[in-house]
Formats: structure tokens, sequence, C-alpha cells
């Protein structure tokens, strides 16, 4: 068995969390599901970030001059070159591979500088403006622009963290990197990260850049500032197509909608890759699980099975990076499972690495009233490779003193750790939450600590 969504630090061993970490940590698997948003470059306090902006809207506005100077073929090029970045593995993609746009999106985007005069004689400020008028061109076209316009940064920013973190480098060829002086893109050949089965290369990207979708949005502006009653035709017409059009005729529309979300600004703030829920739903949300029955009638079962997930990718944060729910089935039935990378970032958990070799940590939710011998053995079946000796049964009440016994029993033989969290666990683990006094992990810890008490020595 591999690991669950594997991400480029836990192949190389690295013990980190992602709080921890400047950059995103990359899946190999997948995407990212953020992406770069240039208006956080813009807003910056960091004079590093605001220079980058300024070089990211010169490189992309430099297309309006190769088009003034008759060199048409050359400014397509460039942005389709642009328009995909896979080595940044941002976005929805199952596979890290995107495709680029065609000549005909390409075309509108570069007939904007010939058709509103404003940005034939100024250029953009905010090259993200061309979602207003391209139909086709969203936040995934943003991020890689972007990604593809600064690559040169990122290559070197990549190369410092990765010396900072130890993640391994190989020599490798990296396209499209934007050459400022030369002003197009060419190839270069140097040292970064590798996709460990590919070969391909990774870039890492700052936290701090990245957002679910762009400030400057067409879904934003039509909601909130489009003129629909001058725009859309009420008799269900494609209202996007009319909007587009609208606002090549209407750049001073266009205009106040940029400079509304100019003097917002200060409301635009990255997104992390994880938010714990407040502290005001997590008592919620365990009052919601403690009233469920036991069993599934009424899908009781699946109920608590959603509850207790999002409860404890909560609880558990930052200590344990969630990783995945995954659903799987033993004997006919149905088991639901929650994952965790193993980030060794407690003494505790460098144990469970070390004793049980446990690279992820999977907890097996059953919303029974007792568990019974078959839910310990399913459990066992599961804990193989990645997912070392150790595993968590999520039940509602304690271990029947057979059941206790027979978990004993498999250390005893097998030196495996199967260890129960019940409600008043859960309920342990909320009120530390709340109290910020202890953390949540220590409830864990201490029913560990309990079972490995009750084992022979």
């Amino acid at each position: 068995m591999a690991l669950i969504r594997p991400r480029l630090t836990d192949v190389h061993g690295i013990d980190a969390t992602q709080t921890e970490l400047d950059f995103a940590i990359p899946f190999l698997g997948e995407d990212i599901p953020l992406y770069v948003d240039p208006f956080l470059l813009w807003k910056s306090p960091s004079l590093q970030d605001k220079s980058l902006h300024i070089a990211l809207v010169n490189a992309f506005n430099h297309q309006n001059w190769l088009l003034q100077k008759g060199r048409e073929a050359e400014a397509q090029q460039n942005l389709i070159l642009a328009s995909e970045c896979d080595e940044v593995g941002l976005g929805v993609s199952a596979t890290r591979k995107g495709s680029r746009l065609g000549v005909g999106a390409v075309q509108q985007v570069l007939d904007l500088f010939r058709r509103v005069p404003e940005y034939a004689k100024h250029g953009f400020t905010h090259f993200e403006e061309i979602q207003l008028y391209v139909d086709g061109i969203a936040k995934d076209r943003i991020s890689d622009i972007t990604c593809n316009f600064l690559k040169s940064f990122l290559i070197d920013y990549t190369i410092d963290q990765s010396e900072k973190v130890g993640i391994p480098r190989k020599r490798v060829r990296v396209p499209a990197v934007y050459e400022y002086n030369q002003q197009r893109f060419v190839e270069q050949e140097v040292e970064l990260p590798v996709h460990p089965e590919r070969g391909t290369p990774i870039i890492l990207v700052p936290k701090r850049w990245l957002r679910f979708g762009p400030w400057i949005s067409f879904e934003d502006y039509f909601t909130a500032y489009c003129p629909k009653d001058d725009v859309v035709n009420r008799q269900g017409s494609n209202e996007r197509a009319q909007v587009l059009n609208y606002n090549r005729d209407n750049y001073g529309v266009v205009a106040d909608y940029i400079k509304a979300k100019e003097r917002d600004a200060s409301d635009c703030k990255n997104d992390p890759l994880f938010k714990q829920i407040p502290i005001v739903s997590a008592k919620r949300k365990l009052a919601e699980i403690k009233k469920l029955s036991s069993g599934n009638d009424g899908k009781a079962d699946k109920k608590y099975e959603e509850a207790v997930a999002e409860l404890l990718a909560s609880l558990l944060y930052p200590h344990l990076d969630f990783a995945d729910t995954q659903v799987r089935s033993d004997g006919g039935s149905t088991i639901r499972d929650l994952v965790f990378y193993n980030n060794r970032s407690t003494d505790f958990l460098k144990e469970i690495l070390e004793d049980y070799r446990s690279r992820q940590l999977v907890m097996e939710l059953k919303n029974v009233r007792e568990i019974e011998r078959d839910h310990i053995n399913q459990l066992n079946r599961y804990l193989t490779n990645e997912f070392g000796s150790f595993g968590v049964l999520v039940t509602r009440n304690e271990l029947p003193r057979a059941m206790f016994k027979n978990s004993i029993e498999l250390w005893s033989g097998q030196r495996r750790s199967i260890i129960a969290l019940t409600d008043t666990d859960l309920e342990q683990m909320v009120e530390v939450f709340e109290s910020k006094q202890r953390l949540p992990i220590e409830v864990l810890k201490k029913k560990y600590i309990e079972f490995r008490r009750a084992c022979p020595s």
C-alpha cells in the first residue's frame, strides 16, 4: 500500500508540518486546489512582492509593444507558453497536467490592446482584468500566467526553500522561463526537486500568494458590480457572452470595478491550505455527534462519520495534517477511514513512527454501541506498509473488557497498537481546544500511554 495523497515532503522523510513551511507542500498525484492571485502581490507590504508585480505586469504589457511592432505571432506564442504551468501543481487537475490556451483565445486577449484604447495607451495595471472580457479565462489561467512570467523568481525561491528544508534536487530542463533581459521565454537547465516517478521538475510557491479564487474575477464582478439591467437580456440568452461584449465597449464600468477592489484591498487575504473550524463550531459539532444514536438508523452512521471527520481534522491540526477521508470494504462491510500525515511534529508522533513505522496514521470510524472482535480484526488487517502497526478506532464507548484484552494480545503477539477514541475523549479534546491550556493531540497520547501501561513489559 502506498501513501495516501503523497506529498513531496513525505517521500523524502522531511519532518515539517504545513504550518511550519513558507511554501505550499505539493501533492505528487494531483494539484493543490488553490491559485496564485497577482492582486496579493500588488497589495503586499513586501517590497519584493510589489516589485514582482511590476515585473509581471510589464511582461504582460510587453505583448502590446510586440503588436505595435508587427510581431503579433511572437506575442501569441508568448501568451500560449504562459498559459499553463504544470511545475507548480496548482488547480484541480488529478494528474498535475494541464493544457495551454489555443490561438483563438490568445488572440481575443491580444485584441483587447486594439479594442480598448486605455489598454492600448497605458496597458494593464491588473492583467487579471482579462477575465472580464474573454471567455475561457478564469482563475487557473490567471494563476498559471502569473507563475510563468515569475518562474525565474520561483526557481530561485524553490532552490532556497529546498536547501532550508532538505528537499533533494536534480538537474532538469525547465520550459517557459521568462527572461526579462531578452523579454521572451527560454528553456533553462537548473537543479530543482523532481517528481520521484516522472522525473519532472517541481516548483514551490509561497503560501502568502495563494487564494481559492482571484480578488478580481468575473464571478465577483457579475454578482456585485455588473449593471445587469443594462446588459443582460431577461429572455434568457447567454448572460456571460453579453457581459463580456458589454465590457469591451464600456471600459469605464470595468475601471470603476477595479477601483472599488483596490479600495477594499485590506480585505484581500491569502487563503490557508487548511482552516480549523472555530471553537463554537467544534462545540456544536460535538453536540451533534453526542445526539446521534449508534448504528445506521436514519443514516446515523454517515452523519457520525462526517461530523467526526470534520471535528478531528480541526482538533489535531497542525500537529497532524489531514490527508484524506477514504472508504474501503472489508468482508462486505463498508468502512470509513481518516488518514493523517505523520509529520513527527511531537515526541509522541516520532515514537509512533519509530516504534510502529506509521508514516501515516489511520483512524477507523465505527458508530457502534460496542466494539466487537471483527472490528478490531478489520483495522488490524489494514495496518500494513505506510500505516505501520498503529491504528485508532473512533467509536462511541470504551472497549469492552474482552476487546481491550484482545488489543493487548495483539500487541503482545504482533507488536501492534490499536487504541480507541470515544465520545468522552472527543469531549475532552474539544474542552482543551477551547481552553488553549493544552493540545487536543495530548488526549490521543494519553490513550496510548494508558494502553501501553496495560501491555506486558
